[in-house]
């Protein structure tokens, strides 16, 4: 088992549908029993423990699940007689814990994390403590792909603002009336515009090293004060103020509230020990 779980960490399927993380618990099968997944899956669904827990679970998840249908599976569940497919399931009930996808490539059958957390424990209690380890390895690589590590982003840029030379090109410069009069066809340029005085492909001729765009390589402070900006422009459109207008207002937004965001982390806001 413990060879299994190693070659599991690589192999082990997740889909994702409505932002809801799926694990394929056919893989999960395949480890137990070769190319009998199938058979594996359908004696687990087949047992009236089992109903009972996916009954719940949609019960308290999916307000259009069938609880009628549900209440026949239940009665039949324990017969020698009585044999149920995930596909079965899901159109009879309108389940959603569960997915059936098919083909060769990317098929297979897969559940919610709880339900296939009790899959797994199902199998044997060893899966069910790998599976509860490596779903949390996975959301934690995911968390990290995003660049979302507030904690560690916020440290870099307290250090970079505890110098008056670089916390002072960190805020946006008053653009000239050149640059307002110019009228920009897209909205996003606006934007680039008022907070880093470049269009993006201005920003792009000027770094043609670096991957990504301009808000790829914008910090923690510039993030949130283009969420800021987005808002208000949206704001202004709806007033009817012209793109001139707006960009010398969105400029003036960002010069004050870049000034108000670096201030403020001028003392650390969070330690490496929160």
């Amino acid at each position: 088992m413990k060879a299994k779980l190693q070659v599991l960490e690589q192999d082990i399927a997740t889909h994702s549908k409505n932002g809801v993380e799926y694990i394929c618990i056919t893989d999960i099968a395949r480890y137990k029993g070769g190319d009998r997944t199938g058979i594996i899956i359908g004696n687990w669904l087949r047992n009236r423990n089992t109903i009972e827990f996916l009954g719940i679970w949609e019960q308290l998840n999916n307000p259009s699940f069938k609880v009628i249908e549900f209440d026949d599976f239940k009665k039949q569940a324990g017969l020698n007689s009585f044999t149920l497919t995930p596909k079965q399931w899901i159109e009879q009930t309108g389940a959603i814990g569960l997915i059936s996808k098919a083909g060769r490539y990317g098929g297979g059958t897969f559940a919610q994390k709880d339900i296939a957390f009790e899959f797994a424990s199902w199998i044997s209690v060893e899966f069910k403590l790998y599976l509860i380890k490596e779903f949390q390895r996975l959301k934690e690589q995911e968390f990290q792909q995003l660049g979302w590590d507030i904690r560690r982003n916020l440290a870099k840029v307290n250090y970079l603002i505890h110098t008056d030379a670089i916390r002072e090109n960190l805020i946006p410069e008053t653009l000239s009336p050149k640059q307002i009069s110019f009228v920009y066809a897209s909205e996003a340029d606006l934007l680039n515009m008022a907070l880093f005085g470049v269009t993006a492909k201005q920003w792009r001729d000027a770094n043609p090293t670096l991957k990504g765009n301009i808000r790829d390589h914008a910090n923690i402070h510039q993030l949130v004060c283009l969420a800021n900006m987005e808002t208000m422009n949206a704001h202004f459109i709806a007033e009817g103020l012209p793109q001139p207008d707006r960009l010398k207002k969105l400029n003036e937004l960002a010069i004050r509230q870049m000034r108000v965001l670096l201030e403020t982390t001028r003392t650390p806001l969070l330690s490496e020990d929160n």
